[in-house]
């Protein structure tokens, strides 16, 4: 049975290859081409994706995403499809389902929602489910920076505190939604806020994510 971070894998390939090179993303800066040369250096190249996490290697990263970068789009394209090699720690299912089915998720979406005719995908209630576990998780994480307390409800009425402090915003919205929210994608999330207008405004132009 395909994992979640496989179909979404094989998703973001397909969104990236019709999209083209040249195409907007909701990464500030990356346009299709600069997207796809991170995914393939954070899974291929262990030596310079430490750069993500840690300032002192980000002048190798970008170097080496740069190379990567240059070369032939569909060979980068081809290179998400297969996977990582199998010296890689990713190449390990459950790693791949760990690190990678969010990663791909929010990533299939910059290609998809910086597109002038996207729609919210449909997802299915197991992976809606399998996002927010792992919401639940990361909340804290990812919304360290909020300047004001902020949490996170399901319409089912399930709730995740991502900051603690007041005032208080309350995030409504499916699990890829505040999935997008929390990882700074905040203008994309088709969410709801409920909080006085000073403090919702400050969630929405927080710096949230890692």
């Amino acid at each position: 049975m395909s994992t979640h971070a496989k179909r979404e894998r094989l998703l973001l390939a397909d969104l990236l290859e019709a999209a083209g090179p040249d195409a907007l993303t909701l990464c500030d800066g990356w346009k299709t081409r600069e997207l796809a040369a991170h995914v393939v250096v954070r899974e291929r190249r262990l030596d310079a994706a430490g750069g993500i996490m840690i300032g002192a290697l980000k002048g190798r990263l970008e170097r080496v995403q740069a190379e990567f970068a240059a070369k032939p789009y569909e060979e980068l394209i081809q290179l998400i499809r297969t996977g990582p090699p199998k010296f890689s720690p990713y190449a390990l299912k459950q790693v791949d389902e760990g690190a990678n089915a969010v990663e791909f998720f929010i990533h299939a979406e910059d290609v998809r929602r910086a597109q002038p005719d996207w729609s919210p995908r449909d997802l299915d209630p197991v992976f809606s489910d399998a996002l927010w576990r792992r919401l639940e998780k990361a909340a804290r994480l990812m919304g360290r920076k909020s300047p004001v307390g902020l949490v996170l409800r399901r319409p089912d009425g399930q709730t995740a505190v991502a900051h603690r402090g007041a005032p208080v915003v309350t995030v409504t919205g499916e699990p890829g939604e505040l999935t997008l929210f929390v990882y700074g994608r905040q203008d994309a999330a088709r969410v709801e806020l409920d909080g006085d207008k000073d403090a919702s405004t400050k969630a929405l132009e927080a710096k949230l994510g890692l």
